[in-house]
């Protein structure tokens, strides 16, 4: 028995690194699996087919049942296209995990127009969209009298969650998916069975290899008998716990790298400074320094 038998997913990304990971494993503890991957460059350039097929036949290769998708999930129709694989291949759907994502990496004075929007449009909307069509379709589920218990996984990011330099737009937008997956739980979890949760994974991919300050930290041990606390693979067994039927987790982001799990704390008001009236300038000055970071 596998801990996701029975249980249908849709992995985005899945052709490489995280979602490649994410999607062997599922298949190993019983999912089917819908593996998305457009096959673009790190850059979200160009596109490939063969990276998602080529999970598929690892999956069928061992026993597994899985099938390849190439829409683009920040297009609204490929994003339709996306979900209607899943239901229309395996007969439902149980499990969404957002990954899929690229970089444009640029310090902010000389970030251009075209790669801000570019890595927003990937990042956020790749995440709505593909959320919407679930959502509605887990929506219909629950009037129609089915007891739904579906699980969004979303990625989110420390460059967004702490910040990191040059990644302005790439932050921004990790920063708006952990945000995203919050406001997501509040919506679906009390109305429609559907948790949403996110992850910050800390590992080796195309992106992380790219990322300032990371190139050396993300190498492989020279000891090859040591734990590579940077192998991708590590990250997989939680989001597919978070994609487990009995999961109890919903609007909640975890920072994720090797054998480590830490929840991340939301933005919550902390020191407070409060007149009862309406400050002058003049008393700010003076009492805002209560406030300052010690």
């Amino acid at each position: 028995m596998g801990a996701l038998d029975g249980r249908i997913a849709i992995i985005t990304g899945a052709g490489r690194g995280l979602g490649r990971e994410h999607a062997l494993l599922f298949a190993s503890e019983g999912a089917q699996v819908v593996v998305n991957d457009l096959g673009g460059d790190m850059d979200g350039t160009g596109d490939d087919r063969a990276p998602a097929q080529q999970v598929v036949d690892e999956i069928k290769e061992m026993g597994g049942e899985a099938v390849a998708n190439v829409d683009n999930v920040a297009d609204w129709e490929g994003a339709q296209r996306l979900i209607n694989t899943a239901i229309e291949t395996f007969g439902d759907l149980h499990v969404l995990v957002n990954n899929a994502g690229i970089l444009r990496d640029r310090v902010l004075v000389n970030m251009t127009e075209q790669e801000w929007d570019a890595v927003i449009h990937v990042h956020l909307k790749g995440h709505f969209c593909p959320t919407r069509f679930a959502a509605g379709y887990w929506r219909e589920q629950t009037k129609a009298g089915k007891e739904v218990k579906a699980s969004i996984i979303n990625t989110s990011s420390t460059s967004g969650l702490l910040g990191n330099t040059g990644q302005a737009n790439y932050g921004a937008a990790k920063a708006g998916i952990a945000t995203f997956s919050n406001i997501a739980a509040m919506e679906l979890t009390p109305r429609y069975g559907v948790r949403s949760n996110a992850i910050a994974p800390a590992a080796r991919t195309r992106l992380t290899e790219q990322t300032p300050g990371l190139e050396d930290a993300v190498k492989p041990p020279d000891d090859p008998g040591a734990f590579d606390t940077w192998d991708p693979a590590n990250v997989s067994p939680l989001v597919a716990y978070l994609a487990t039927e009995s999961c109890p987790f919903t609007g909640t982001t975890f920072f994720v790298q090797g054998g480590v799990v830490r929840l991340f704390q939301p933005w919550t008001m902390t020191e407070t400074i409060d007149k009862g009236d309406r400050w002058t300038v003049a008393e700010l000055e003076k009492e805002m320094v209560k406030l300052q970071k010690s």
